[in-house]
């Protein structure tokens, strides 16, 4: 089978166009310009899986670094939200409870 090339600009290989655009959404939060490219094939018919359903996140040459460190950072679980995100640190009571 053949080797598929990934090119430089490519921060992400996703299983998939739902994947392919969490990513995507997640680097536009960061303010980092993303794109993502499948085979015809794939997005005709669907595919998630295999070479036919890989969808490449890429991003522009200028924004690489701060792309991958936002893809390792999510990989590693350091972007998720802390246990009480509604709650701030000082107990404070929620005003519609009144």
């Amino acid at each position: 089978m053949f080797e598929r090339k990934v090119g430089k600009n490519v921060v992400f290989v996703a299983n998939g166009r739902l994947e392919a655009d969490s990513v995507k959404i997640l680097l536009e939060s960061f303010g980092i310009p993303a794109f993502t490219n499948q085979q015809s094939a794939g997005m005709t018919y669907g595919l998630t899986v295999g070479p036919l359903g890989e969808v490449d996140v890429m991003v522009p040459d200028n924004y690489l670094i701060q792309a991958k460190k936002v893809i390792s950072d999510m990989e590693n679980g350091l972007l998720q939200l802390p246990d009480n995100p509604g709650q701030s640190d000082d107990n404070s009571s929620d005003p519609d409870e009144n």
